[in-house]
């Protein structure tokens, strides 16, 4: 494809040409130690300008969780924090209203922090699925075990994570926002493993084609790219696939299907390739990391100077359990290890 400098398209100024890829080559998966938003956008920043993201900081407390701050952006949905864990209710609380302040705390310094960033920039929030497995309905089980509850918990993250798209995107107005949906729970609802409310026993497994289908639904109504995550054993990667998803994020260690991973790569899906530990590990040296990569690629049976562009290197979790040292180590990791993928 000629560059936008190439002299055959110089006077060409009805076509400006596609719009660059939504994929940079390296970025994080999302929860990071600490409790400074600023301080944590700018080490993400400076770690990971090829694509960054909205820092998560569970260590903030009840609210700043992956389900408190997913339910922050239901729309016309309430959630109440209980000693069992969050609940559906029919008007929220303090405990919602906490959630809800930390999300806008997290724009306001979206705006002051990376205003100017221009580029890929992703955001996340848990998934359909993992979000109902999450949450308790106001009488009972977990939503997971509800169709109409799941339904309108769908609909409801579908609408807020637009709204809060658009959020972002008037913060950083040069922003491409991509969506990441986390789904760490997927593997669970189709095996049947997830507890019940009491801990006492487990829920029925639900049936594959209904989680494609109710996940697809989610990703069709999300603007933008949309990434799922998840970094369990047996994430059901075709399944993802086939839901819609524009990119699989996976823990590079627990992926044993190549198959699956072979067929993503054929269908155009884009992969985000977790290579780094999530808590606290010795690393490699990043060339060590970028061999790894290419000997897995060539398993895969496709030409190496494909590799850089289909695939964007993350840690293979989120890193809030890793001490702020070795989070900014991952991060600087995965950058440098993704450089060495470039052909020369």
């Amino acid at each position: 494809m000629a560059s936008p400098t190439d002299p055959t398209h110089a006077d060409d100024r009805t076509d400006p040409g596609p719009a660059p890829a939504p994929w940079g080559p390296a970025s994080g998966v999302g929860s990071l130690p600490g409790t400074d938003p600023a301080e944590a956008l700018r080490v993400v920043l400076g770690e990971l300008p090829g694509m960054p993201h909205l820092p998560e900081l569970p260590a903030r407390g009840a609210g700043a969780d992956l389900i408190g701050r997913s339910a922050a952006l239901l729309v016309d949905l309430a959630v109440d924090l209980t000693p069992a864990g969050w609940r559906l209710v029919p008007r929220g609380g303090v405990d919602l209203r906490r959630a809800q302040e930390f999300l806008a705390r997290d724009l306001d310094v979206l705006h002051d922090v990376a205003g100017t960033h221009r580029g890929p920039f992703k955001v996340q929030a848990a998934g359909p699925w993992t979000l109902a497995a999450g949450l308790e309905r106001e009488r009972g089980e977990r939503a997971v075990v509800d169709p109409g509850a799941r339904r309108d918990l769908g609909q409801s993250l579908a609408e807020g994570i637009g709204a809060h798209v658009a959020e972002v995107a008037a913060r950083v107005p040069g922003a491409q926002v991509v969506v990441q949906l986390d789904e760490p729970s997927l593997p669970g609802v189709l095996q049947g493993s997830l507890p019940t409310v009491s801990g006492f026993g487990r829920l029925s497994a639900v049936e594959a084609s209904v989680v494609e289908s109710e996940l697809a639904a989610v990703v069709a109504a999300v603007p933008g790219p949309v990434v799922v995550h998840c970094c369990a054993h047996r994430a059901p990667l075709d399944l993802v696939r086939a839901a819609g998803a524009d990119a699989l994020s996976f823990d590079l260690g627990l992926v044993q299907d190549l198959d699956a991973l072979g067929a993503a790569v054929e269908a155009g899906t884009h992969l985000l390739v977790g290579v780094a530990p999530g808590t606290d590990a010795t690393l490699p040296a990043p060339a060590a990391t970028a061999s790894r990569l290419r000997a897995w690629w060539r398993e895969l049976g496709f030409p190496a100077d494909a590799l850089h562009e289909a695939v964007t290197l993350t840690p293979a979790c989120g890193l809030a359990g890793a001490t702020p040292a070795y989070a900014r180590a991952a991060m600087t990791h995965v950058r440098e290890a993704a450089r060495y993928l470039v052909p020369e």
